[in-house]
């Protein structure tokens, strides 16, 4: 024998032995990520472009090869590299199920926003699922003590050499697929069946980088010209999951909305609003209302817009920045962290003078876990009383939002809210019922005030998508995920006749061509011009935007 050979020979033994298990256990969790997004929903098809599957095979390895250069441990990798995936998955369920519509790239800072924020996100995982994922991650915790890393752990011809060549194929699969773009849809939920899910967000993060098309009504300057005195207050209110749940259910008390039912007998326009959220991402609605743009152009920057225009700094024209040309002091007002959804950057490109966050409601009213509706009513009313040019006050409410199952029904709750009592398992709607009637005393509240200030107010409110209630749509059936909005003036009182809209033509928002329809629902970006033009009409002593005019 031959002690040097010997020595050598076995070193390269080694070297190969370390080679295996990371190649091993590549290809194994490869199929382990298949077989795990079937679990998806909806379920990704297994017949897709050639492209999917390299950017799926690619992001795999990238991610599992990453972490195996990190811990050295490929087995451990492989676990933590599925927990992540399980997690997205678990993720997404829960969403669909909230939200009706899967996880897509730009939902990522919801992560930071979970940690930051808890109770906005964590219940909606549910508890289950949260042990779920966190089994797996504290399976590849355990595996860090149960595999050691090799001795010849970066040597070429040992586990580095491995490394490289996952990472090396999964580089060239990637840069393979960024030749040939993934096809993306208008339908997220599409997307994700006809691509599988890592290859989806992908090909969302990449189309990401596209601008989008931010033309706004307010980018003319003419577009509303109303007489220069006096100028009118002007107040905007989002409640939060606003909708008139009696459509729900018959046992509903009628009176549960009787301050929003004498507004709208009174108001200059109402009817049902279109707006392109299910539970949850007020700021799409948000956006619509402030600056008039289409969502169809924003493409994938429409799951939020805000981070778009936050982090690229897209320029785009508002509400308040018209108001401001006209004379106006714009202040919003959200019981909330300025912080969240970067309202605090965003709010500062759209021209509000100031914003009134959760710090302007110190010692305020809760009803449940969030500052009470009254409490924004009164700021409101403050902010008013306190003016000394024309206003423009945006509000966006926070009491209804959830979740709702985490409060709790009490004893009075079904005699004061039902004329009859809900089926068992609507529990939530309850909860809800109870947040609705405050929405309403809210605005009796502001209705009262409006009447007694010196200057006029012009009032618009709308609510900003339905609630999360799916056990109680299961059981009763599920709304159409429209909302309701009112103009209401304090100078101004009309019939309250369903408000028709204007459809616009590809130039002009007041297109005198323009088809008048009283039946279909406004859409959210529309919104904000009709109303300034109903305010302008109603001045000028005509009321065009009447069913029974049209």
């Amino acid at each position: 024998m031959v002690p040097g050979r010997d020595a050598d020979t076995g070193a390269v033994m080694m070297a190969d032995a370390a080679w295996l298990p990371v190649l091993i256990a590549a290809l194994l969790g490869l199929v382990a990520s298949v077989c795990v997004e079937r679990f998806l929903q909806p379920r990704p098809l297994l017949r897709r472009p050639l492209a999917a599957w390299e950017a799926h095979a690619g992001l795999w390895g990238l991610c599992y090869g990453s972490i195996v250069l990190l811990i050295g441990r490929p087995w451990c990798a492989l676990a933590a590299a599925l927990a992540v995936l399980i997690t997205l998955v678990l993720v997404n369920n829960a969403k669909m199920r909230s939200l009706r519509e899967p996880f897509v790239f730009q939902d990522y800072e919801f992560f930071f926003d979970a940690v930051m924020y808890p109770r906005l996100f964590l219940p909606f995982l549910g508890l289950k699922k949260f042990l779920q994922a966190t089994a797996f991650f504290v399976l590849a915790i355990a595996a860090l003590y149960w595999e050691s890393p090799p001795i010849h752990r970066f040597a070429l011809n040992g586990q580095l050499g491995a490394i490289l060549i996952v990472l090396g194929v999964a580089i060239i699969l990637l840069w393979h697929a960024s030749r040939r773009d993934l096809p993306v849809s208008s339908s997220s939920e599409h997307d994700l069946r006809a691509l599988g899910l890592l290859a989806y967000l992908w090909a969302y993060g990449r189309v990401e980088r596209i601008p989008p098309d931010l033309r706004s009504p307010f980018d003319a300057a003419d577009i509303w010209t109303p007489k220069p005195s006096p100028l009118p207050h002007l107040v905007a209110v989002q409640f939060e999951s606003f909708f008139d749940a009696r459509t729900l259910y018959s046992g509903i008390r009628t009176d549960i909305l009787a301050g929003f039912d004498a507004m709208r007998a009174e108001s200059l326009g109402h009817g049902a609003l279109a707006v392109s959220a299910w539970g949850g991402n007020t700021v799409r609605a948000e956006f619509a209302f402030l600056t008039g743009v289409q969502e169809d152009g924003l493409g994938v920057h429409r799951f939020n817009p805000y981070r778009s225009i936050a982090r690229a700094k897209y320029a785009v024209s508002s509400l308040p920045m018209l108001l401001k040309r006209l004379g106006y002091r714009t202040i919003c007002i959200h019981p909330y962290w300025a912080r969240f959804y970067f309202r605090d950057r965003v709010f500062r490109q759209f021209g509000f003078d100031e914003f009134l966050d959760i710090k302007s409601f110190a010692g305020a009213r809760h009803y449940g876990p969030y500052v009470a509706d009254a409490e924004v009513g009164e700021k409101i009313i403050h902010v008013l009383r306190k003016a000394t040019c024309p206003t423009f006050v945006f509000a966006i409410t926070m009491e209804s939002h959830g979740p709702l199952h985490l409060e709790r029904v009490q004893p009075s709750d079904v005699a004061e809210l039902y004329t009859a009592p809900p089926p068992p398992g609507c529990d939530d709607l309850t909860i809800y019922l109870r947040h609705l009637r405050n929405t309403d005393e809210t605005l009796r509240s502001l209705h009262s005030a409006f009447v007694t200030l010196n200057a006029p107010v012009e009032f618009c409110c709308f609510g900003d998508h339905v609630p999360i209630m799916p056990e109680v749509y299961a059981i009763l059936g599920s709304p159409e995920g429209t909302v309701p909005y009112l103009w209401w003036s304090s100078q101004q009182r009309h019939g309250g006749t369903q408000s028709a809209f204007f459809t616009p033509d590809s130039t002009n928002v007041w297109s005198s061509q323009a088809s008048c329809n009283a039946e279909s629902p406004l859409p959210v970006y529309l919104m904000t011009p009709a109303w300034l033009r109903a305010i302008q009409t109603a001045r000028a002593g005509q009321l065009v935007f009447n069913s029974e005019s049209s």
